[in-house]
């Protein structure tokens, strides 16, 4: 799965040898990178020539996703690629035959309501899903949580 966007600037599926890159992008955008290469199979990436400018990633739980790690350098932002990178991710969610996806953020509920999430009590997310690193102990409790259905028709 790859898309060409303006600037050349292509999303694709992430190489097992650019986790370096993409931790470090995480670091740089103060993003927890703890699990990450666990789902190196389901992690995006947002590529200008050789060099990584965003990613987002899912974890899969059977039919529920964990969206995680939708990251752009700063000198990127503002060019709707946060949002391409995150449309790519449902898309691999359908894909992957998901229905339902999940994500907590402590700074993006605007942005993310913006794309269609909505935000739930954490206690409406599976167990399967709040098994997760980033439930257990990466993001505080005070996360928002949010979700947002997988269309399987599109």
């Amino acid at each position: 799965m790859t898309n060409e966007y303006a600037a050349g600037i292509t999303i694709g599926g992430a190489k097992q040898e650019e986790l370096p890159d993409i931790l470090a992008l995480l670091d740089e955008c103060e993003l927890p990178k703890e699990g990450l290469a666990a789902h190196m199979s389901t992690t995006l990436v947002a590529r200008q020539a050789n060099e990584i400018v965003g990613c987002s990633a899912l974890e899969l739980y059977e039919r529920y996703a964990l969206l995680r790690s939708v990251a752009v350098k700063p000198s990127f932002r503002g060019r709707g690629l946060a949002a391409r990178l995150t449309r790519a991710a449902l898309d691999l969610a359908r894909h992957q035959l998901v229905t339902t996806v999940y994500l907590l953020t402590e700074t993006a509920s605007t942005f993310f309501s913006k794309l269609g999430f909505a935000t739930i009590p954490r206690s409406d997310v599976p167990q399967k899903v709040q098994g997760s690193v980033e439930f257990t102990t990466l993001c505080p409790d005070t996360a928002t949580v949010m979700t947002i259905s997988v269309d399987q028709e599109q």
